[in-house]
Parts: structure tokens; C-alpha cells; sequence
């Protein structure tokens, strides 16, 4: 049987008003569902298809460097784990999005649920206001909570594409 990217169940909607946290929590949870969405029901081939000519960009490559992001900011800078990259760096930066197999897509998917798990776990003993030093700049972990929705925000509009030049899927 080929393998398909799982359907994910909906997030819960997050609150509207209250504490800074459980919002931006919540949205950075929606996000990552929606991610997962969009690639709900596609085998690995769909997944790292590149299927809009002008990019090198592929539903599996964003699930791959979105797994790199979370454990970037999360892990190894706001809660300074020594957890190193996730992709070897010599391979170069965009090693997330252009190694692509599509036999190894559950072990990517796998990955990337690791990867939101334990930084959101790497984070939750920390206050919003807990602070790291990153290439000389000053980054509060509330900052990062804003970097990684703004970061998702603009690689959704992507896969939004992606997913409709694959298989004609909208609106997920």
C-alpha cells in the first residue's frame, strides 16, 4: 500500500481575548495544522513534486524546512538546547528543499510532528519575555512566537498553490 500524508484532525479554535501566550500558541498551532492539511492525502511522490515551474518549491520541502525552523528558534535558540542543525550545513542552506525523496516522506512528516513537540515542550517553562542573544540581536521567546506565524504565513500561501497545481485541492 503507498503511503499518504495523514489527515490531521481541526485545531481546537484558540481563545480571542486573554494572556499574550495561549494566543500566540494557538495560532502557531494553526498553522501548523494547516500545514499538515494541505498535505493531507498525497503520496510522497505528490509531496515533493515540483508543481509550479518557476519554483523549486514542493509541499515536502516546506514540511521538511519548517521542521528546521521550529527546532532552529525554539530549541536550539530561545530555550538554547545543544541540539545542532537538523540538515547537515555543508550541504547547503537549502538542503531541506532540495533533498528530496519521496520514499522517505513519512520519516520527513515524522520528523516535523517531532520537531513542533519538543519545541513546544523546550519553550513552556519560559516566560514571553525570556530573552537569547542571537547574531548580536536581542530576541525575546514572544518574538519568535511572532517570526515562526510570520514565517508559516508566507510558506501556506505557498503550499495553498502548491496543493491546487497538484491535484486541483483548494481551500483546505
Amino acid at each position: 500500500m503507498t503511503w499518504t500524508a495523514p489527515a490531521t484532525p481541526s485545531p481546537t479554535d484558540g481563545p480571542l481575548t486573554g494572556p499574550d501566550r495561549a494566543i500566540l500558541e494557538a495560532f502557531l498551532d494553526g498553522q501548523r495544522h494547516t500545514l499538515l492539511g494541505l498535505c493531507a492525502g498525497l503520496t510522497g511522490a505528490q509531496l515533493a513534486e515540483r508543481a509550479i515551474a518557476s519554483s523549486n518549491l514542493s509541499l515536502l520541502g516546506l514540511v521538511r524546512h519548517l521542521a528546521k525552523v521550529e527546532r532552529t528558534w525554539l530549541r536550539e535558540r530561545a530555550a538554547a538546547e545543544p541540539v545542532g542543525p537538523l540538515y547537515e550545513p555543508d550541504l547547503g542552506r537549502d538542503h531541506d528543499f532540495n533533498a528530496l525523496d519521496p520514499s522517505a516522506a513519512p520519516d520527513d512528516f515524522e520528523r516535523y510532528e517531532t520537531e513542533c513537540r519538543l519545541g513546544d515542550a523546550a519553550v513552556a517553562g519560559l516566560p514571553l519575555d525570556h530573552e537569547f542573544v542571537f547574531r548580536g540581536e536581542t530576541y525575546s521567546l514572544r518574538l519568535v512566537y511572532v517570526h515562526l506565524v510570520a514565517e508559516y504565513s508566507r510558506h501556506l500561501g505557498h503550499a495553498d498553490l502548491l496543493r491546487e497545481a497538484i491535484d486541483g485541492t483548494t481551500g483546505v
